[in-house]
């Protein structure tokens, strides 16, 4: 079966930048996504077009089609009294937008009051290398088209 549009893809990856590791699937717990469905890169999920189970390839993905290239407006300063407990330098908050999602950002500075915070994904701006092998395909069950992701077996919960 080929990696097409709803279908359910399990995939061990290792993703490199600069020549570094820098994310991995644990052996024996693949990545599992729905494919069509923007759960994964744009320019990850069109290389794996039409594979199938069994298929490695190797996949370069520019900024562009992985998670944009990054961008100085999307880092600001905000001041010490925003964060309720001790602000560690490189460690992930989330705040809340004014429509109610989520953002994460990365504090990439302390000085006194002011904390500089960067908002662009941590791979932003980054030429992203995969070196992927296809285990498994299968058909998307009604309950995952309907969600738009992939369910680990025996494993979900919507709140």
């Amino acid at each position: 079966m080929n990696i097409t549009q709803d279908k359910v893809v399990e995939l061990d990856y290792v993703l490199k930048v600069d020549g570094e590791v820098v994310d991995r699937s644990e052996p024996g717990d693949p990545l599992v996504y729905l494919h069509g469905h923007s759960n994964i890169i744009p320019g990850l999920e069109r290389a794996l077009e039409g594979k199938k189970a069994g298929d490695s390839l190797h996949v370069t993905v520019q900024p562009e089609d992985g998670y944009g290239e990054r961008d100085e407006d999307n880092v600001e300063t905000l001041d010490r009294s925003d964060f309720d407990d001790e602000v560690e330098v490189g460690a992930t908050y989330y705040a809340q937008a004014e429509d109610g999602s989520v953002l994460p950002f990365t504090v990439v500075g302390v000085e006194g009051d002011q904390v500089q915070v960067d908002f662009n994904p941590p791979l932003a701006g980054q030429v992203l290398n995969f070196d992927v092998t296809v285990k498994n395909v299968r058909d998307a069950t009604p309950e995952e088209l309907e969600h738009g992701h992939a369910h680990a077996a025996g494993v979900h919960e919507h709140e």
